[in-house]
């Protein structure tokens, strides 16, 4: 009896040991049947302060190894403006990039992926072949009697699945500010001056996301599977409202006011699942909004019960200080304790990594802060998929610039011209232009330049002049595509007028604006057409009937040249497929496309929007000309 006893006791240990050894293995955070706070909750539980304080850090790919993410747990990287791999990097090559430094996350303790951030905000501009759609100034345009969500919406998918082509989780868009001031240089990247208009605009997140389920909790982070990225509401909040329209100053602005323009997107993102948003580098009523702990954690977090992760913008806690990164100890106090769960670094992480911890044992800043950033940021890579799906899918490679988004693309330019003038009268409008005569002119410095034509945020953060940027078709070549093979297309960049009275042509299609720009760089006093425009405007429309595209990122000022041209197309910044152009300046397609923003007559008015006493543009919000489509010309 006694052997049996010791035989059975043996037995029982081994079993015992057994059960504890495969308890140990299981791992309820890997488990995806598992719920998701459980989850969340079992992994929070077995993470040190040193891995938690990782996970709040997104720092810029250049600094970015396997090495790196391994030895400090990062918890995200991202490409600033222009920063890849190589200069015209394949889809490949981006997605090798991207799983070298997810290899380095992975081989964790607890092995938590990484998420990686792009500047995706009119396609996926940074990368080589991509397709670029209209800035979304465009987009606002692209309605008849409304707008058109459902556009912007498949614009989102598209946009989505070319980023996942190169491996990319994560997308810094849509910018969803209310731009009142056409000075602001990143107006363009707004898509009204009307907060209804970009209400319903939001429809790009459930693009770029997946659609909610319907039984889904209302705040709670949303992103369907491996074909859909995590979008970024942006900028929290009122960037588009600065004084002067001057970038990341500050917005003089009552609650009511604020609430009433300002924040009704955010209302729209947040129900659609919006898994992140980016506060704004600017202030609001004299304070950062970087360290506003009322606005991001008291209403964004408190009130409108936002489940997601807030994050900083580039280096946005060093703008806190005047000068910036004066007094970091402090920045970082107050960005962290105002709410900002991620911050984009995005080089000096080392600092940001020490000084945070340093605070966080001398409980300067408290534990529950920490828990609370790292819950929300796990939370959406849950979500996400990323536990299971942590590594780029190499059959999306080819999904990269494909044919049905170029459509897309033409598609959306098409619908975001703005005809504002037509002819003499209504009985004598110029436009559709016939496709059969003898000769036209082209000109105008914006006619045959693809970086012109796709603005900033495309290979560069400021963007590019000339046609070796990326793939695409110039307005030059979509109309010599368009005419009928027996018209003769002259095409001279800034002719003389006696050029032009010489050259017996039918018509003339001028094609001018704004060069390049982003941001700061982009703030203008003047708003004036880019020299040579309005010379060439002159010399051409002077001598012959003529058509002028104005390619820009916002209204420009028109009005002194107007009497002289015969039709006026706002064209904004429409990306790659300059096709859509000729699609309607010919007659196609009809215009429909309405203005998103008031068109002013001068600087002088501003600032001046829809509704205010005030109010005497040269074109009202909501104006556009309508045309016909003709069968043949």
């Amino acid at each position: 009896m006694k052997r049996i006893s010791t035989t059975l006791m043996g037995i029982l240990v081994i079993c015992c040991l057994e059960i504890i050894i495969a308890e140990a293995k299981y791992m309820k955070y890997k488990d995806p049947k598992q719920p998701l706070n459980a989850r969340i909750k079992d992994l929070m539980g077995r993470m040190t302060l040193e891995e938690k304080i990782g996970q709040m850090v997104q720092i810029e790919r250049s600094v970015a190894s396997a090495k790196v993410m391994k030895k400090h747990f990062i918890g995200s990287v991202l490409s600033g403006g222009g920063s890849g791999p190589a200069k015209k990097a394949s889809a490949k090559r981006w997605m090798k990039m991207v799983n070298e430094f997810q290899k380095g996350s992975v081989s964790t303790r607890l092995g938590i992926p990484m998420i990686y951030g792009i500047d995706a905000v009119h396609g996926h501009g940074n990368v080589y072949k991509a397709t670029i759609f209209p800035h979304n100034i465009g987009l606002g345009a692209t309605r008849q009697v409304d707008v058109d969500p459902e556009l912007v919406k498949k614009i989102g998918a598209a946009t989505a699945l070319e980023v996942r082509a190169t491996g990319i989780h994560y997308v810094f868009a849509p910018c969803i500010a209310v731009c009142r001031d056409p000075r602001w240089g990143r107006c363009y990247e707004s898509y009204s001056e009307d907060h209804r208009i970009v209400q319903a605009m939001t429809e790009i997140i459930p693009g770029l996301q997946g659609e909610i389920p319907a039984n889904s909790r209302k705040g709670v982070p949303f992103v369907g599977g491996k074909t859909k990225v995590a979008a970024c509401a942006k900028h929290y909040v009122g960037d588009g409202g600065t004084t002067e329209g001057i970038n990341a100053d500050n917005t003089a602005v009552s609650w009511h006011g604020l609430l009433s323009t300002h924040m009704p997107p955010y209302y729209n993102s947040i129900i659609k699942g919006v898994a992140t948003i980016m506060v704004s580098y600017s202030s609001l009523n004299g304070r950062k909004m970087h360290a506003n702990r009322n606005l991001i954690t008291g209403f964004l977090k408190n009130t409108l019960h936002f489940r997601g992760f807030v994050i900083s913008d580039m280096m946005g806690i060093d703008w806190i200080t005047s000068p910036p990164h004066a007094n970091y100890s402090y920045s970082i106090q107050a960005g962290i304790q105002a709410g900002i769960d991620m911050v984009m670094v995005p080089f000096n992480y080392t600092e940001f990594i020490d000084g945070l911890t340093l605070m966080v044992k001398k409980k300067i800043i408290p534990m529950g802060r920490i828990n609370d950033a790292v819950r929300r940021i796990l939370r959406v890579k849950f979500v996400m998929g990323l536990f299971e799906n942590a590594f780029a899918d190499r059959s999306l490679a080819n999904q990269l610039g494909r044919q049905e988004h170029r459509k897309l693309a033409r598609e959306a330019v098409r619908k975001s011209l703005v005809l504002l003038k037509n002819g003499e009268s209504a009985d004598k409008p110029l436009l559709p232009l016939p496709k059969k005569t003898s000769k036209i002119l082209v000109a105008g410095s914006h006619a045959d330049n693809l970086g012109y034509q796709c603005g900033g945020w495309t290979m560069e953060w400021q963007g590019l002049g000339g046609n070796n940027l990326t793939i695409g078709t110039t307005i030059l070549t979509a109309i010599k595509r368009t005419v009928d093979p027996a018209t003769e297309v002259v095409y001279k960049e800034n002719p003389k007028g006696r050029f032009v009275k010489s050259g017996k042509f039918s018509y003339a299609i001028v094609v001018v604006g704004e060069r390049p720009y982003a941001e700061t760089n982009g703030d203008s006093l003047n708003l004036t057409i880019s020299h040579p425009g309005p010379s060439t405007i002159r010399n051409v429309c002077g001598a012959v009937k003529c058509v002028v595209i104005v390619i820009s990122g916002r209204p420009v000022i028109i009005q002194p040249y107007l009497a002289r041209l015969d039709a006026l197309v706002a064209a904004w910044l429409p990306g790659t497929e300059g096709q859509g152009v000729a699609d309607v300046l010919f007659g196609d397609y009809s215009f429909t496309g309405k203005l998103p923003i008031t068109w002013i007559k001068t600087v002088d008015q501003l600032p001046m929007s829809v509704g205010e006493s005030h109010y005497d543009p040269l074109f009202p919000l909501g104006f556009g000309l309508t045309t016909k489509p003709t069968k043949a010309n």
